[in-house]
């Protein structure tokens, strides 16, 4: 149900965004949104952004880091501690080089980012995306309000255990995926979409329901550490040479140092994930070569999720392969890349994965094509 309604708002909403633009991005930013169908709101200002989003709260809020009048970071954490505006996802612009500036933006509330100067086509994928991620986290938030009322009927102690999981987590996870993969157009579905395949391969091991919904949780942060990696390693369109593969492969212990020491037993899972799902099973992965059960269960989930996802979906170099393909390659690899009771899971829940395979490609309009011919190393370590 919450599927269908997702669908509906998606369609139905025409939906309001407040730019803050410096001069030379501001055009193709407006003219972006207009062609979009959505509805822009200006603003010059922190103060005048304030007022207008009081108002009239947007869908979403665009940003440049710095321009006169304007201290992004520091109005984006204005507008989260307000209860007003707190879930109003923020897009903020910088330069590709900017790292400094963006983990401060996330460390602020940052939703998503765009690297300046922008382009029309890549500001209508980012915020297409970002308002389906969105439409379907508010429906998730709907359902844990029902589950919340349900055990709030039982004890005071589990609903405040449900509200820390479900409530207070759900926007660490969702601001800390969005921004480790806001360089692909495919950012909110891919991070999904693996989620969902990695809760499934868990419950089909017959995990119970709490380590399914705490793997859901934890995998979309499973690549939170690219947001530490150069842009021209990361948007490199070729094959990276030895030197740009090992600062690549850096990803997962800058993952792993960004998640570190939580509180939250799902974050202290996601750490786990984003240090090993690029391990393999016979040991020949990254970053320390662990080997069969040495890998933690959770990295060997995700892993093939994570793969799974890559080869059925677009990429810059290839067209999705057909189900039947990624099958055959899942299965060519179980006991080499991946755990042998991993892959029998995920075998085992073959019509539910297909299923929900399709549902993506409904919601992403993603046709069926041709196989293509490459160099699996790139996709595996996508």
């Amino acid at each position: 149900m919450y599927r269908l309604a997702k669908v509906r708002w998606f369609l139905e909403e025409k939906a309001k965004i407040l730019i803050l633009c410096s001069a030379s991005n501001q055009p193709p930013v407006e003219t972006a949104i207009h062609s979009a169908g959505y509805q822009v709101i200006t603003a010059v200002s922190e103060e005048e952004a304030l007022h207008k989003v009081k108002e009239d709260v947007p869908n979403v809020i665009l940003m440049d880091v710095m321009i006169t009048g304007l201290d992004g970071i520091t109005l984006t954490r204005r507008l989260k501690e307000d209860d007003v505006t707190a879930a109003v996802p923020v897009v903020m612009i910088t330069s590709g080089t900017d790292v400094e500036n963006r983990l401060k933006a996330l460390d602020a509330g940052v939703d998503d980012f765009l690297t300046s100067p922008v382009e029309e086509i890549e500001i209508r994928a980012r915020l297409n995306s970002l308002l389906k991620v969105n439409a379907y986290n508010r429906q998730l938030l709907g359902y844990g309000k029902d589950i919340e009322n349900e055990v709030a009927r039982r004890t005071n102690e589990l609903t405040r255990a449900f509200e820390r999981i479900k409530i207070a987590s759900l926007d660490t996870v969702y601001r800390l995926s969005r921004a480790a993969e806001y360089k692909d157009e495919d950012t909110g579905a891919h991070v999904e979409r693996m989620s969902h395949y990695s809760s499934a391969i868990a419950r089909a091991m017959g995990h119970d329901e709490e380590f399914v919904e705490n793997i859901l949780w934890a995998a979309p942060m499973h690549d939170i550490g690219k947001i530490g990696i150069p842009d021209n390693v990361l948007q490199k369109p070729g094959k990276l040479d030895a030197e740009e593969w090992d600062i690549m492969k850096q990803h997962t212990i800058i993952g792993g140092e960004i998640l570190k020491d939580a509180d939250t037993d799902f974050i202290r899972l996601a750490q786990e994930i984003a240090l090993s799902h690029h391990e393999k099973w016979n040991g020949s992965g990254y970053p320390y070569g662990l080997k069969g059960n040495d890998i933690p269960l959770t990295g060997r989930i995700v892993a093939l999720a994570d793969v799974f996802d890559a080869l059925t979906s677009e990429r810059p170099y290839k067209q999705p392969f057909s189900l039947e393909k990624a099958l055959a390659i899942i299965k060519e690899d179980s006991g080499s890349h991946f755990d042998p009771d991993v892959s029998e899971a995920f075998f085992s829940i073959e019509n539910e994965i297909a299923k929900e395979l399709n549902f993506w490609k409904f919601m992403s309009a993603e046709p069926d094509s041709p196989d293509s011919e490459i160099d699996l190393s790139n996709l595996f370590d996508d």
